[in-house]
This record gives structure tokens, C-alpha cells and sequence, in this order.
């Protein structure tokens, strides 16, 4: 019971960030008119909309309705929608980027909403980010300091957690930081049959939670870590990490941003490559393949240890955070965490830019070298699609796109099957 507990809690934690919504009595329905959603810079969309209850229109709904370029909505305006449905002029864009349709329905005094989002020429999106002239020096200085400490491993076997199959681990690292040294906490998995296996790093999405380890993929023959990031270790009581998420790591994402060498991602960072120094040294461990995969934040750290670290052979990024984050400074959507919007101009000065850039997805996406899975959605409101195709473009490795226009920041379960199996594919030779 104790063993089942667990699995159960910490399922519920780790899923909530790939989620869907959950389903509720009235749908909005919004589309664009192009059954692929994306459109040719100039053409015009048309957004249609139905408001449903147990599946059919309902009739003589008000909506109050807002259109404009994700993140800078502009056209406001309201409807009666006499049959449940209405078709709304969108407009179009000059130049590439995404047209977003927000749509609330008020329904016996509660209100429901929707959204729907038009990509126009994104292959076309170049980043606002510009790469600074030192910034592979800058990087390859930090992972000389990091190679520097010693690795001083510490696993302790979590019985309640093993199965049949796979050995389940906290681990506890040594990781840099500037001016000294942190700790690296995770999950491993290995399986339990004597032999060779290849490694998933699996990194995290931001937040501050306990974490469960991916024994799933560990049962296939694969070595897995799920690391945290914030140097404590990931087998507490949630609450512990609630108190800490509202109080001492409250908006960590933009302590130190005034200076490159103290900011909060560089020990993140490190500790990715930190946790693939551990990973390579297991005597389990095949000595060649190697991937990482995450989603939001930890689709950034993805992008960011497969670009740091020559280890890693195969990336998965899932709506990738991060990216192109002074797109704000240039009137159009940056990526999470949105440091640049116009909620924070006290982060507008020239020292937090100049340190952003050299933290930015695109930056590391210039410097990919491996092959790469994308995913991502058009309705995501945490990490827009004009930042996300920034970073993409971006990339020159081989690379395959997987566009699942409707979702936002969650993905489908098909979609999260596509990602596990190329994965698979890749670190299992058939």
C-alpha cells in the first residue's frame, strides 16, 4: 500500500505539466479556416466559433471575443451568437508570425474560453536574440570550472520504488556554481539484469516539485535520470516544495539576471552536464548512446545540454521555454519566463539583456549538432509560437518538426507516444 501511494502521488505531480484540460459542460470551439491552421503572409483568416452543450450549438450565447498577434491582442469586440456559431474576420498579418482568436463564453454567470491561433509563414521567423561574440567561450570556461569538482556521487536505494525489473535511486551529486559548489538531486533507474544499456536525462519543466523517476522507459532497457534543479533533493513531502516554490525559490528565473555569472541558470545548466558526467560513468552504461528530452523549461534544457555537451546524441524538446526572450523588446512575443514583457520594465535594462542572451535557446540552437525531434502546438499561451520557431529555425542539425496545432501548453497522448517511440528507436538498436 505505501509502494502504491507513492507511484500514485507522484504520477499525479509529474503529469501535470503534459496534461490536457480538463473537459467541461459547455465547449468553445474555435478554428481557423485553413485545415492546417497556417496561411500565406497577406491572406486573410476567418475564425469560426461554436459554442456547444451536450454536443449541440447553443443558441443566442454572448461572446466577447479578442484578435491580434499572440501576446498583443487588439481587436476587441462581442457577439450574440443566434445559432451558436459565428464566423469572425481575423484579418491577416504583414509579416510572419501568429494571429491569435481568444474567445470567452458567458454562460449562466460562468464564463468559458477558447482560443485558436494562425501561423503565417513561420518558417520565415528570425530571432530578436542576437548571440554574443564570447558566448562559446563563455561556456566552454563554466564546463572547464564544473570538470574541476569532484562528481561525489551519493545513490540511495528507494525500495518502495523498485519493481521487478529496475533498481529506483536518489542520487545526490556535487554540482558548480559560482564562487563554489551546490547539489544535484534525481531519480535513476536501472534495470536490474546484468549487461550494457544506453541513458535518457530526463529534465525538468519549471516549478518546484518532487519528482517520481521514469521507470516506464527504465523497464525497456534504458538507463534513466529525471533530475531537479534547484539543489534539493526530490523525494520530500509536496508541501515542502510548495512552501519553498511560494517563499525562497519564488521567481527564480530572474534572480541574478543583472549578471551572466551569477545567474540562477548557470548552476542549472552545469547540472545537466553534471548529471551526464554521472550517467557516462556507470558501469552499466553502454558507452555511446545518450539523449536528453523535457518539456517547457525542460525543453530548453534539452536544446541547451545537447548543444553544451557532445555526450548527448539525440534531443527531444517539447515546447521549448526560453527562447528568443527579448522578442518583447522587438514588439512581438518572447518566450517563457516572459522577463521582457510589458508587466516588467524593471527588467528592461542593459545589463539583464545582455545576460539573457547569453542564456537564450536560440543561442544554443545555432550550436546544435544532433538530431532533434520538436514538438510543439500554435494555442500555447505559456511558450508562443513565434518564440518557439525562433529556436527552431534556428536549428540546423537534422532535425523533425511534430505540430499538434491545437494544444497549448499540454500535449495530446498520441503526442507524447511519438516522442517516447523515436526515443526508443534511437537509444535501442533493433
Amino acid at each position: 500500500m505505501k509502494k502504491l501511494v507513492y507511484i500514485l502521488s507522484f504520477l499525479l505531480v509529474s503529469s501535470l505539466a503534459f496534461a490536457q484540460p480538463a473537459t467541461q459542460m459547455i465547449k468553445v470551439m474555435v478554428a481557423p479556416d485553413h485545415e492546417d491552421w497556417t496561411y500565406k503572409i497577406g491572406e486573410k483568416v476567418t475564425f469560426s466559433v461554436t459554442v456547444l452543450k451536450w454536443g449541440n450549438p447553443l443558441k443566442n450565447t454572448k461572446i466577447t471575443y479578442q484578435i491580434g498577434p499572440e501576446r498583443f491582442e487588439t481587436k476587441k469586440d462581442s457577439a450574440v451568437l443566434k445559432d451558436g456559431v459565428i464566423k469572425l474576420d481575423g484579418g491577416t498579418m504583414t509579416t510572419s508570425g501568429f494571429l491569435r482568436c481568444t474567445v470567452i463564453a458567458k454562460v449562466d454567470g460562468k464564463e468559458y474560453r477558447n482560443l485558436a491561433t494562425a501561423a503565417f509563414e513561420p518558417e520565415k521567423i528570425q530571432p530578436a536574440v542576437e548571440m554574443p561574440s564570447d558566448f562559446n567561450e563563455f561556456w566552454n570556461k563554466a564546463k572547464a570550472n564544473l570538470a574541476k569538482v569532484p562528481m561525489d556521487a551519493k545513490m540511495t536505494l528507494l525500495p518502495e520504488r523498485c519493481t521487478e525489473t529496475v533498481n529506483v535511486y536518489h542520487l545526490n551529486l556535487q554540482n558548480y556554481k559560482e564562487g563554489g559548489t551546490t547539489r544535484l538531486y534525481g531519480i535513476l533507474c536501472v534495470p536490474k539484469k546484468e549487461g550494457k544499456y544506453p541513458a535518457l536525462l530526463r529534465v525538468p519543466g519549471a516549478g518546484v516539485r518532487p519528482y517520481a523517476g521514469d521507470v516506464r522507459t527504465a523497464e525497456k532497457g534504458v538507463i534513466t535520470l529525471e533530475i531537479g534543479i534547484h539543489g534539493v533533493p526530490v523525494t520530500m513531502d509536496l508541501g515542502v516544495y510548495t512552501d519553498l516554490g511560494a517563499a525562497a525559490l519564488s521567481g527564480y528565473w530572474a534572480y541574478n539576471l543583472d549578471n551572466r555569472d551569477q545567474y540562477y541558470y548557470k548552476k542549472v545548466f552545469m547540472g545537466c552536464v553534471r548529471a551526464n558526467d554521472f550517467l557516462v560513468s556507470l558501469p552499466q552504461f553502454d558507452g555511446t548512446n545518450l539523449a536528453v528530452a523535457g518539456g517547457s523549461q525542460g525543453g530548453a534544457l534539452s536544446i541547451i545540454t545537447a548543444a553544451l555537451d557532445s555526450r548527448v546524441k539525440w534531443a527531444a524538446p517539447t515546447y521549448p521555454a526560453m527562447s528568443d526572450m527579448v522578442g518583447y523588446l522587438k514588439g512581438r512575443a518572447g518566450g517563457w519566463p516572459h522577463i521582457f514583457d510589458k508587466n516588467n520594465p524593471h527588467h528592461n535594462t542593459e545589463a539583464k539583456i545582455k545576460t539573457a542572451a547569453y542564456y537564450d535557446v536560440v543561442n544554443f540552437a545555432k550550436n546544435l549538432k544532433v538530431p532533434c525531434i520538436y514538438s510543439m502546438g500554435f494555442n500555447d499561451e505559456t511558450c508562443p509560437p513565434t518564440s518557439m520557431w525562433a529556436a527552431y529555425n534556428s536549428i540546423s542539425s537534422p532535425k523533425e518538426l511534430k505540430l499538434y496545432q491545437e494544444t497549448g501548453h499540454w500535449t495530446f497522448p498520441e503526442e507524447n507516444e511519438v516522442i517516447q517511440n523515436w526515443l526508443l528507436d534511437k537509444l535501442i538498436k533493433k
